[in-house]
This record gives C-alpha cells, sequence and structure tokens, in this order.
C-alpha cells in the first residue's frame, strides 16, 4: 500500500489505462491528481502538452478549464450572499436591470418574435441552478440557437460585460424561470452580477477573494507571454475524420489576451494543483487550512440538490442524466449511487462539475478524496476516459 490508502498495483492500472488513450492518440497528453485523507495519492503527467514542438506534459501544466470555472462563480456569488449584498431569492433585476423585462419563447425552436412575458422575476437562485431559461448555442434550436452564437461572437477581443449583457436582455428566454433545468449561460450573468455587485471586474474579484486566499497562482481569465508556454494545446475533433484538430494553440491562443471576456461560465485557466485547493474548499466545507472563505452551511447548500421530482426526470443532453444526481448551487450531488450509470463508482454526497475541453473533477465526502483529470479535447459525442479514471481511481482504494 502506499501513500493515501491506495494500492500501488493499482494505481499502475490507472497509469496504464490513462496512457491509452495517450498512445491510441484519442489525447496528446493529460494531468491527473487523487487526494485523500490530507495526501496526494496519485500525481502523473502522461504525454505531450504540444505536439509541434514534442514538449511533455507537466504537473504545473496550464488547461483551458471551461465548465470547471462554474463553481468557482458559484462560490463567489455566496461570498456575497454572506455579506448581505446579495440574497437567493432576490430578482437580479435589482442589480442587473438589463434583464428586467425578459420575454420566454412560445415555442423554444419557434420564431424569436412569438414570445409571452415572464410568470415569475429571475432570481440569483434562478441562475445558480440553471432554472433560469437561458441557453447555449448547442442547448437550443432554430432561430434561438443562431442568436446565440451571434451574441458571443467578438467577446474574446474585448471583455466588455455591460455590452454583452445589453446582447442578452435581447434574446428571450426558452423555458419559464424556475420551471426546468437547462443548461445555459446562466453562470455568465452571474459573473456579470459579481462585478456589478462588487465594483470590480470579475477576474479581480476571483484573484483577490478566492486565488490569493487559496494560494492559487495559476488560476486566471488570461495566461502572461513569460507563461504561455506552459499552456496545453486545446483540440477539437474533426467529425468526418475523428481525428484530433488543433483548436487553440500558446503561439496563438485566445487566452493570451488580457482583454478577452471574462466568463463566469467558463474562461479561467487553471492547474491541477490550483483546482485541488478549490476542490477542497468544498469538501472541507468553506475552510482550506486556516483559510474560510464560506461558512458550513453556504457550501451545504452548494452541496444539496434543488431539482424538484419531475425537473428531475426531463432529459439533459439528450438523456435521463437525473437518475443518480441532482443539482445544487453550480454542482452536480450523487444521491444514488446505483442509478449513477455508468460510474456508478462515486459515494453518496459525491459532488463536481466538468468542462468542455474534457476536464474533470470530483470529491468525495465519504472516502474524504478529491479526484482532477485535465485533458483539452473538445468532443460534442461522450468521451469515456474521465469515467474509467474515475473507476480506476476508486479501484484502487486499499485501506
Amino acid at each position: 500500500m502506499q501513500a493515501a490508502g491506495f494500492s500501488s498495483a493499482r494505481l499502475t492500472a490507472l497509469t496504464r489505462t490513462l496512457q491509452g488513450y495517450v498512445d491510441r492518440g484519442d489525447v496528446a497528453g493529460a494531468v491527473a491528481l487523487v487526494w485523500r485523507r490530507g495526501e496526494t495519492g496519485y500525481f502523473e503527467a502522461l504525454g505531450l502538452r504540444d505536439e509541434a514542438a514534442q514538449l511533455p506534459m507537466e504537473r504545473d501544466t496550464l488547461f483551458r478549464i471551461a465548465s470547471m470555472t462554474k463553481p468557482v462563480t458559484s462560490a463567489a456569488i455566496l461570498m456575497l450572499i454572506e455579506e448581505d449584498r446579495l440574497a437567493l431569492d432576490a430578482p437580479i433585476a435589482q442589480w442587473l436591470p438589463e434583464l428586467s423585462s425578459q420575454r420566454v419563447l412560445r415555442d423554444p425552436g419557434g420564431p424569436l418574435d412569438a414570445t409571452d412575458p415572464v410568470r415569475t422575476p429571475l432570481t440569483v437562485l434562478d441562475l445558480l441552478t440553471h432554472r433560469a431559461g437561458f441557453a447555449y448555442h448547442f442547448t437550443s434550436t432554430g432561430p434561438l440557437a443562431q442568436a446565440y452564437g451571434t451574441a458571443f461572437n467578438g467577446v474574446d477581443g474585448h471583455g466588455d460585460v455591460n455590452a454583452w449583457l445589453e446582447r442578452i436582455a435581447q434574446l428571450p428566454l426558452m423555458f419559464q424561470p424556475g420551471s426546468r433545468w437547462h443548461y445555459g449561460i446562466a453562470t455568465d450573468v452571474l459573473g456579470a452580477l459579481i462585478a456589478r455587485v462588487s465594483g470590480m471586474p470579475l477576474g479581480e474579484f476571483f484573484r483577490t477573494r478566492i486565488f490569493e486566499p487559496l494560494g492559487m497562482r495559476d488560476t486566471a481569465f488570461w495566461v502572461p507571454e513569460p507563461q504561455l508556454a506552459r499552456l496545453a494545446t486545446a483540440y477539437g475533433v474533426d467529425p468526418e475524420t475523428r481525428r484530433r484538430v488543433v483548436e487553440d494553440h500558446a503561439s496563438a491562443s485566445r487566452w493570451a489576451n488580457p482583454a478577452r471576456f471574462q466568463s463566469g461560465g467558463g474562461g479561467l485557466v487553471s492547474t491541477a494543483q490550483d483546482y485541488l485547493q478549490f476542490a477542497q474548499l468544498l469538501l472541507r466545507r468553506g475552510r482550506v487550512d486556516d483559510v474560510r472563505l464560506l461558512s458550513h452551511r453556504s457550501v451545504d447548500l452548494m452541496r444539496s440538490n434543488f431539482l424538484t421530482r419531475d425537473q428531475r426526470r426531463l432529459p439533459a443532453f439528450g438523456h435521463v442524466m437525473w437518475a443518480g444526481q441532482g443539482f445544487g448551487l453550480g454542482l452536480s450531488i450523487v444521491d444514488d449511487p446505483a442509478q449513477q450509470l455508468p460510474q456508478g463508482y462515486r459515494s453518496t454526497g459525491s459532488f463536481g462539475w466538468p468542462g468542455a475541453f474534457g476536464t474533470s473533477w470530483f470529491a468525495d465526502p465519504v472516502e474524504d478524496m478529491i479526484g482532477i483529470m485535465l485533458i483539452q479535447r473538445r468532443s460534442i459525442e461522450p468521451f469515456p476516459m474521465a469515467v474509467d479514471f474515475e473507476r480506476r481511481v476508486y479501484d484502487a482504494i486499499d485501506d
């Protein structure tokens, strides 16, 4: 047995599984970390961060973590709630008057001018639980999908959050607020809310209130020039050939621009070690070592299911997603492990939320364990690497 109560032989099987994805060319490389009961039991960097230059993955390689940004934004919102600067049940139009007269599509795929007024005002809680009626271009259809694509065009070049809000305010909601879970830009709106209420850019709030207190030196919305060589190449997958194609390379990266849009829903770059600090904050109910950023109860709320039984029956991303897990404040939470297939390994109460580039993490309060796996492979179709990672991690527990 080795550190943190793992079997050395079974961790070797974990490495072999991850290396198989690299050897087959499914990913260029990966960084994986497992922390349990106060110590790091596994930390490996496999493959290449830059295939063209043949640069290896390192433990401190930078990754675009996409929607793993969302729990950070949710935690920031709860910090403001604890300071009485926001409230869960408050209408967001108090602070974002741009969104005071939202309309709702009669038909989610229909014309943008066939709408009804909202029945209830959008609240902070609606945004945190993805029940605000917002969508993404890839979670909507018809004219709305096209409108979402247009609304995000060019935002990387200039991060004017107020101008972005004005564009978003013109889009009708897909569903009535509070009525159902639907994945979309709600957490980006929360990012705009944080900037408005705090009086500082979102990245500045994150840096001063979360990242610096937790020692997260490598997490930000952009990568300074001296650090760009550490940024892993990001890939998409060509639908015809099924081969990886470069989507963002350090030499011309969108993340090199300090003025890019600070997306609370998906804009951060981070490392495995940095994100471990944030994951510990949530696993430890608001505290890491002697730094407390949130109360026990705030984190407990983040880790509680808010979806109704009927809302959990509705499919998400084309399949039944909520049979074994619910959704809290920016996190999914396992409450019936036997229904949580294909994983089926996380304990009751385990939580996490992945990112579109294949990045994933989970925290398990029963095992007092955090697993983080970082890759850079954007794919619409399910990709089993994160599931294989989790299965091998749990298989390796040996105490």
